[in-house]
């Protein structure tokens, strides 16, 4: 829709309510994207990804592996779209400069930071055998 806040009326607030199961993936896509283009950690964590994959079918992953790495994948990027939705809600409803406008932001970046870094941890215990068995 791309207005917000004022900008959007009430009608359109009710069709975003009546709109179709589809038209609800396309806003969430929509989403998706928008959050890639914009947001550094996120392109950060999407080619990080992107690595583990190919390391992934170098180092032939067993079943298991790839479902641990599929849930941590979807956790740190679920994590970090939930950090920005939240930073864009807090920048909405504080455009100045708060105390706990700041803790909110913060605290959604903490819990980014702590599901990035029990991935990784859990990445190098699923890479780290692998990888010293090549040598």
């Amino acid at each position: 829709y791309g207005l917000v806040g004022s900008e959007m009326c009430i009608r359109d607030r009710v069709k975003m309510k009546s709109d179709s199961l589809i038209s609800s993936f396309k806003y969430a896509i929509e989403g998706i994207k928008k959050a890639c283009k914009a947001e550094r950690n996120l392109k950060v964590h999407t080619l990080s990804m992107l690595l583990v994959v190919i390391l992934g079918f170098i180092l032939k992953l067993a079943v298991w592996e790839w479902v641990v790495c599929i849930v941590l994948f979807a956790l740190v990027i679920g994590a970090e779209l939930f950090n920005t939705s939240i930073e864009e809600v807090v920048n909405l409803l504080s455009p100045e400069i708060r105390i706990h406008a700041k803790y909110a932001k913060d605290i959604a970046a903490g819990a980014v930071l702590v599901n990035a870094f029990f991935a990784a941890v859990i990445g190098c215990i699923i890479f780290i055998p692998k990888i010293i068995a090549l040598f």
